[in-house]
């Protein structure tokens, strides 16, 4: 099955943290970029206090690429980086499922904003109303900038939406 293909390359990744500490500077980014990237510098490098490189969207499209179900280009060539821009363009790459599986994307409306704030691979239901995610730049306490790869199992249904990429659909086994 393709969705646990992703999930076992991400479990894979879990306890993997950024160096130093609240950097942003974590392989994933340098795989996503091609370089490694500081906060505070641009791509470019100059200084540009606003360049930011948050890593959870970097983690999944690197996850699934690891799987050679790379999920193409979402806003940058190796997939996504901004849950925003994903979420706006999700029919470009897949579809947003009200029944998650194993495998599909998942991003989270913390502020119920409707502007999407971090984002995982959704691993299993709970119950109750919750159920588990691997995440890239989570923490307890920092749920979209936390600095660490880890397994969620405190995650709402009622603050998330899922999406299923094409490439699991179309690379099946």
């Amino acid at each position: 099955m393709n969705g646990q293909k992703i999930i076992d390359i991400a479990k894979l990744e879990v306890g993997v943290t950024e160096l130093p500490a609240n950097s942003n500077n974590v392989k994933y980014n340098t795989w996503f970029y091609g370089k490694e990237v500081k906060d505070g510098v641009s791509l470019k490098g100059e200084k540009d206090p606003n360049a930011k490189y948050p890593w959870c969207g970097t983690f999944v499209s690197y996850c699934f690429d690891k799987c050679e179900f790379p999920l193409g280009k979402i806003g940058w060539l190796r997939g996504f980086a901004g849950c925003p821009y994903a979420v706006e363009n999700v029919a470009k790459w897949g579809k947003i499922v009200t029944v998650p599986e194993i495998g599909d994307v998942v991003f989270y409306d913390w502020n119920g904003d409707g502007r999407f704030d971090h984002t995982g691979i959704f691993e299993k239901d709970l119950g109750k109303g919750l159920f588990q995610a691997i995440e890239g730049n989570t923490a307890f306490g920092n749920d979209s900038n936390g600095g660490a790869v880890m397994t969620r199992a405190d995650r709402k249904y009622k603050n998330a939406i899922f999406v299923r990429p094409d490439v699991l659909s179309k690379n099946t086994l």
